[in-house]
């Protein structure tokens, strides 16, 4: 009779966590979770959809494909999804800002790059602070802005202002998904070791569909700015994580209690 060997333990066996954000991030997130042994459980909280005004996309990312923009700028990772799911091409000759690190990640993933990430401030102000000295002062460029329905145009009011040739495009509206009651449940009642906050609009959906998060599971956001905007929405934060994808698992899996850094 062969004898089987010990059971190989993996760094996360056992472990139980929470992915509130689908797409081709969330989902690689969580296989590579998963070949550490971990439980990783997606359960997107938010979503996008196309705005009254989607004409003015697809013909802004037909001319994007065309090389009519020298840069074109994306101020969430939710921007990149949308982008990514219009199968957008972003050709060699246009340069691509990203206004933090979370936001460059997602690019990362859905295949695209990020030649301009603000090293001190993750905001469209600190990306507006280091533009100059990235693009060479050179004046005016054809800029490519995509936003949010509802967000203030910080960064498409800012390089109007320093001379640049500017098109700004609505490019998607943020809705709230409902969870399914079994995770709304499990989340309230500490099965989850560790719970991911990817945004301050997936914090806001934590809050109000959660609620209070039990202190026997962990709490960890994806960067200072989300951990930033979750508290604002009243959200426990345990630990910041890296926004690298590759240095966050492996954060977790050094210690999935503890991530790696105190908040």
């Amino acid at each position: 009779m062969t004898q089987t060997g010990p059971t190989e333990v993996r760094p996360l066996g056992g472990v139980r966590i929470l992915i509130p954000r689908g797409g081709p991030w969330g989902n690689a997130v969580a296989s590579e979770l998963r070949e550490l042994g971990a439980s990783a459980v997606v359960a997107p909280m938010t979503n996008f959809v196309v705005t009254d005004d989607a004409a003015a996309l697809e013909s802004a990312l037909a001319d994007l494909r065309d090389g009519a923009f020298d840069w074109v700028t994306f101020t969430s990772a939710t921007t990149v999804d949308v982008v990514s799911a219009y199968r957008a091409v972003i050709p060699d000759s246009t340069k691509v800002a990203a206004v933090g690190e979370t936001t460059a990640e997602a690019l990362k993933v859905a295949g695209y790059r990020a030649d301009l990430v603000p090293s001190e401030e993750n905001t469209a102000h600190g990306l507006l602070t280091e533009w100059n000295g990235a693009t060479g002062g050179v004046v005016p460029l054809r800029v490519l802005t995509l936003r949010a329905h509802d967000a203030i145009p910080v960064l498409t009011k800012g390089l109007i202002r320093i001379g640049h040739d500017v098109q700004s495009v609505v490019a998607y509206r943020t809705v709230g998904v409902d969870l399914e009651e079994s995770i709304v449940s499990a989340a309230r009642n500490g099965e989850f070791d560790v719970v991911l906050v990817t945004s301050g609009s997936v914090a806001q959906q934590i809050s109000e569909q959660i609620g209070t998060i039990p202190e026997k599971t962990t709490v960890a956001a994806i960067g200072p700015r989300t951990a930033k905007d979750a508290r604002a929405f009243g959200v426990r934060i345990d630990v910041v994580v890296p926004t690298d994808m590759d240095e966050m698992i492996s954060a977790i899996t050094m210690s999935p209690r503890k991530a790696i850094a105190p908040a």
